[in-house]
């Protein structure tokens, strides 16, 4: 496999390139946002007890992760259908984590200012994703056999 490989390849253009793309994915309010909330709700996972910690923890830190994830892959595509995939997986892990979020208030087991930061970041976060979906370039619509925004 790796016999192929052959170091006059290297194209330190390509290197430059991922630099800057990496860069400007770290500069994004929608990223920044992204990571803010799994820090929030690391925290907020920290904080539950045993029981709760078993229930929600795991849940609550899937989705957080999502967010991030699934912005990085929408990001270093031009592909509209994977952004969109992308973009309504974000919007579903974002709704679950504001679901737990709201049970666990439901639970009075926390100070209210704990679950309401983490709710303002998810109000904050959703700003940003309309305005970053905006961006979207429709014009890179394929049919990729699934029948989703084409």
């Amino acid at each position: 496999m790796w016999d192929n490989f052959d170091d006059d390849d290297y194209d330190e253009d390509d290197e430059a390139e991922f630099q800057r793309e990496r860069d400007e994915k770290k500069k994004h309010p929608l990223w920044i946002k992204s990571r803010d909330i799994f820090e929030l709700t690391l925290a907020l996972v920290g904080s539950l007890d045993e029981a709760r910690s078993e229930l929600y923890g795991s849940l609550m830190m899937e989705s957080a992760a999502v967010l991030g994830a699934k912005f990085s892959g929408a990001h270093a595509v031009d592909s509209y259908v994977i952004k969109m995939e992308n973009a309504v997986i974000m919007k579903v892990h974002a709704r679950s984590l504001g679901s737990l979020i709201f049970q666990l208030s439901l639970e009075e087991t926390h100070a209210e200012e704990h679950l309401q930061l983490l709710r303002d970041a998810l109000d904050e976060f959703k700003i940003l994703f309309r305005e970053w979906v905006k961006g979207f370039d429709s014009a890179d619509r394929y049919d990729d056999g699934w029948g989703l925004f084409v």
